[in-house]
């Protein structure tokens, strides 16, 4: 549903429908409305719509470039991999090197994607820096070492700079062997995995490897990222370092925020729909196969009883 201003009752297929747009338009629908979730029509038509339908809303708004939730429509069409709709938007007048969304551009979000020459050569000072592009090349070699993986119920937490005996030592766990920890489902047991860069901590059935108190232990001197594939409710990220909980009931492979640090802008877009390989982008693991996630780790372990959920 869409609220209001002759919007009502749009469905998420209708906006790729040209006739119903143009009727809607033509019956006095608000082309500037805000829509639910801070939406504007041509916000809306950039990710569902069409090039057909971007022209004809991009004719009739006051600004083509205005700003919902500190982004255009084009970095929606940018952000969404419409590069279709990109091609409408900056035609009808959009600018691809606008600032916005923590001093990224639709532009420079196009360089670090799969098609960096949709808006030709970035203006001088508006390319990607060495940094970002050996961040674009990490996120390609990772995700494809990776693969696809579809764990819901999941849990990790993505340790840098540690290996898998201090992690160990650090949550006073202890061996398990393999033929009683598969098929466990226990909450008390997870596995282990050195990996380059530091410590896989995973459990395939639960959320145990990111509870306060195993990602506060583990994060002392470092930082680490956790995460739980909720089946019922998507994927669940924290951020700890140095012992701080830092980050709670975040999006990992979702979309950024306004306010977000600038890295984290780029890592959302590079790593959408991949929760896991994000997770581990963020502590600086340079995994070279999917076993540390997906099994069977190094060692399985038992937690010792406690209460986990507090921290510290």
């Amino acid at each position: 549903m869409v609220d209001g201003q002759g919007w009502t009752g749009l469905g998420y297929r209708s906006w790729a429908d040209a006739t119903q747009i143009r009727d809607r338009l033509a019956a006095g629908a608000d082309p500037d409305a805000e829509l639910d979730w801070s939406d504007t029509p041509l916000h809306r038509a950039a990710v569902s719509g069409t090039p057909e339908v971007i022209a004809l809303l991009a004719a009739r708004v006051r600004d083509v470039d205005a700003l919902r939730a500190g982004r255009t429509a084009l970095w929606q069409a940018v952000d969404n991999s419409r590069h279709d709709n990109a091609r409408a938007l900056a035609a009808a007048g959009a600018d691809p090197w606008l600032p916005m969304m923590s001093g990224w551009s639709p532009g420079r979000l196009a360089l670090a994607g799969p098609e960096p020459e949709l808006f030709g050569p970035p203006p001088p000072g508006a390319g990607l820096t060495d940094a970002e592009r050996d961040a674009v090349a990490e996120a390609r070699r990772l995700i494809a070492a990776l693969g696809e993986i579809w764990y819901d119920g999941i849990g990790l937490a993505c340790v840098a700079g540690l290996d898998a005996a201090e992690v160990v030592r650090r949550l006073d766990a202890t061996p398990v062997p393999e033929a009683e920890a598969t098929g466990a489902a226990t909450l008390d047991i997870v596995g282990v995995t050195d990996v380059p860069g530091g410590c896989v901590v995973t459990q395939p059935w639960g959320y145990a490897p990111q509870q306060p108190g195993v990602l506060g232990l583990v994060s002392v001197g470092t930082r680490c990222y956790g995460l739980y594939a909720n089946p019922k409710s998507g994927n669940q990220g924290s951020i700890a370092v140095d012992g701080a909980i830092e980050g709670w009931d975040l999006h990992p492979g979702g979309w950024a925020g306004e306010g977000d640090p600038p890295e984290l802008v780029l890592a959302a877009y590079l790593y959408r729909h991949r929760a896991e390989a994000y997770s581990c982008a963020y502590a600086g693991l340079r995994l070279t196969d999917p076993r540390a996630v997906t099994g069977p780790p190094d060692a399985w372990v038992r937690l010792p009883e406690r209460d986990w959920w507090a921290w510290p």
